[in-house]
């Protein structure tokens, strides 16, 4: 499958800061739902899971020859780190900056834009599936 242009949105979540941390993402193409991400990933805080969530997207993304990609997230945080507007300040996220900039380079085309929380429900839903299934919830 080619997919040439998706939106994605994205979220990550952690029980706890750290703690147990999950990722949520929602693939579109042409308005349409066209597949979905949501797993476990370990203990980290709610930034690296913001990130991971990223990361998945634009993997997906390329995988399927994506040229064009437009990520939302409701971290603003993340949203002006990936965009340049804040520094990176804390060490452990430099490395998934570094990775999401190298898969949107492979991509073509991506832009991060902060949406708000209620505007992003699939992706925190995703998260929170992930989170209860791994508890027993």
């Amino acid at each position: 499958m080619t997919a040439h242009h998706l939106i994605l949105h994205t979220d990550g979540g952690a029980r706890g800061n750290p703690g147990p941390a999950a990722i949520g993402v929602v693939i579109k193409a042409g308005g349409q739902i066209i597949a979905t991400i949501s797993r476990t990933i370990g203990v980290t805080t709610n930034n690296q899971a913001e990130y991971q969530a990223v990361a998945a997207g634009l993997e997906y993304a390329r995988g399927v020859g994506a040229d064009q990609v437009d990520v939302y997230c409701d971290s603003e945080l993340v949203v002006h780190q990936l965009r340049g507007k804040y520094k990176v300040k804390h060490r452990d996220l430099g490395p998934w900056v570094v990775r999401i900039h190298s898969l949107a380079n492979q991509i073509g085309r991506v832009t991060y834009s902060a949406v708000p929380r209620e505007a992003n429900r699939g992706a925190d839903a995703l998260v929170n599936r992930a989170l209860d299934a791994a508890s027993g919830i």
